[in-house]
Order: structure tokens, then sequence, then C-alpha cells
């Protein structure tokens, strides 16, 4: 992977919703760009890793276990700590960034029709 990466035109090659792809790696950890719309992200967890997210464009409902929901916008960050329930959903295209140890599936143990293996988001 090059060190350079423009991530609006990253983000143009990405077609389908749901499907992270991987732009580059940083020591134990990916970093990660998907485009998200509607609600298909089921709840899950990472047993042993922390989640960031940085919404790049649009508007994500985050819902935490125990929680009340909250919107995130363009330009927040938020760290899921390992272990804890959670989902994500947007009304409309949602772009994120996320960064994850190389070890996380990104819907857990759960899988679901927009489970992902590294190889694919590769």
């Amino acid at each position: 992977m090059e060190s350079k990466i423009n991530i609006p035109v990253a983000l143009n090659d990405i077609s389908n919703h749901f499907s992270p792809q991987i732009i580059g790696e940083l020591n134990d950890v990916y970093i990660k760009i998907v485009k998200i719309l509607g609600e298909k992200v089921p709840w899950h967890n990472h047993k042993d890793e922390d989640e960031l997210f940085y919404i790049l464009e649009g508007t994500l409902e985050m819902e935490i276990e125990n929680k009340p929901p909250f919107q995130m916008n363009k330009g927040d960050l938020y760290i899921v700590k390992r272990g804890v329930n959670h989902k994500v959903s947007s009304q409309n295209e949602c772009h994120l960034m996320l960064i994850e140890n190389k070890t996380t599936l990104h819907t857990g143990e759960v899988s679901t029709e927009i489970t992902k293996s590294i190889d694919e988001q590769k």
C-alpha cells in the first residue's frame, strides 16, 4: 500500500455499502474506510479489541447496549471499547474511517450477509 492516499478518491472506488476497504496499515492496526446506508450491521462486540469510528461524511446512528443511541456527524470520533455490544446505522449514506486491530472481525463473532473477511477488505 502506498503511504499517500486521497480518501475521497478511495471512497469513490467503493461501490457497495457495508463493505470495509483497508487503505492502510500502521503497526498492528488496519485503517479502513466504508460506506454505510441502512440498518444491516448487527449487534456485535469485539472481545479483545477497541474500535475507532471517525465520520468523514454524513450522519451515523451509534447504539451502545444499555445506553441511549446518539448521532455522530462529520468530524466526530468515537472509540468503542473491547467487549462492548454496539451497532451502527444511517438513514442516508455515511462515510466512515475505522481503525481496528488486524485481528478484528468487523462484525465480531456474528456472521451475516455483510460480513467480510480480511482478504475481502483488501
